[in-house]
């Protein structure tokens, strides 16, 4: 069982006995060589971990779009893979699954799944490229009605540059929330939780950046609703969007 998510490794040696290549091993069926090493990591803990069941919103053969829950993780560790994105579209559409791009494992919302290494590669130079559009949707604490509207924050994250631009969508007086959409061009790690905070409006639920009195229980409003793209094998544009059920609301926190 610990083998089959993701616990066990395996390092290959070249013909002069120096390690070449180290993969995840699923099933010990692959012969060994001298110099080959395996290495088995077991945490009773990390293997116990139960994902959250993601939800498949387009299945296209060579990708599927899903959509990642609360706590499912898009990369593994040494330790396992088992509550990843990608494994669970490996598992479920019994097809190989690679990551284009990521979402953190406190949001929620769509995610492209690749099903080939060349489709792997069409998406990531899309990103790189700046040719798949994102939209999200987050809650933060505060009012936005009397800001510019969007409100476009372009300071550096982590020395590099970084924009987003928010726009109010609603707003709740009772707590003094407001739902607003974003748009990033720039794909920094925590961007938008960043610029949200520095912009003074930081996200509900966000326990890194955001205001310190946040409710324990209340998970990380921050959503990716949208992505538009020209499809890889038709050219075709795409236009996925989430339903209103899976996005951020003010009254149902």
């Amino acid at each position: 069982m610990a083998i089959s998510k993701g616990a066990l490794w395996l390092t290959k040696a070249n013909q002069q006995g120096k390690a070449e290549s180290t993969q995840r091993l699923r099933r010990i069926k692959k012969a060994l060589t001298v110099n080959d090493q395996l290495h088995f990591y077991y945490d009773s803990q990390v293997l116990q971990q139960i994902p959250n069941q993601a939800l498949l919103i387009a299945d296209q053969q060579t990708y599927s779009i899903w959509y990642k829950p609360y706590g499912m993780l898009c990369q593994g560790s040494k330790w396992s893979d088992h509550c990843t994105i990608n494994r669970w579209a490996e598992v479920h559409l019994s097809r190989p699954a690679f990551i284009v791009h990521r979402l953190d494992r406190a949001a929620t919302g769509l995610i492209i799944i690749a099903h080939s290494k060349s489709m792997a590669q069409a998406f990531s130079r899309m990103f790189e490229q700046h040719e798949l559009q994102k939209c999200y949707q987050i809650i933060v604490h505060g009012d936005l009605r009397e800001q510019a509207q969007p409100s476009i924050v372009t300071s550096e994250i982590d020395g590099k540059t970084a924009y987003s631009e928010f726009l109010l969508i609603d707003y709740c007086p009772e707590r003094n929330q407001s739902l607003l959409a974003v748009n990033i061009k720039t794909g920094r790690k925590h961007q938008i939780r960043i610029h949200s905070s520095r912009l003074g409006f930081p996200i509900v639920g966000d326990r890194l950046y955001g205001q310190p009195d946040n409710e324990s229980a209340i998970n990380l409003q921050l959503c990716a609703v949208s992505l538009t793209f020209n499809c890889p094998v038709t050219q075709v544009t795409q236009q996925v969007n989430l339903t209103g059920s899976l996005r951020p609301k003010l009254a149902q926190q």
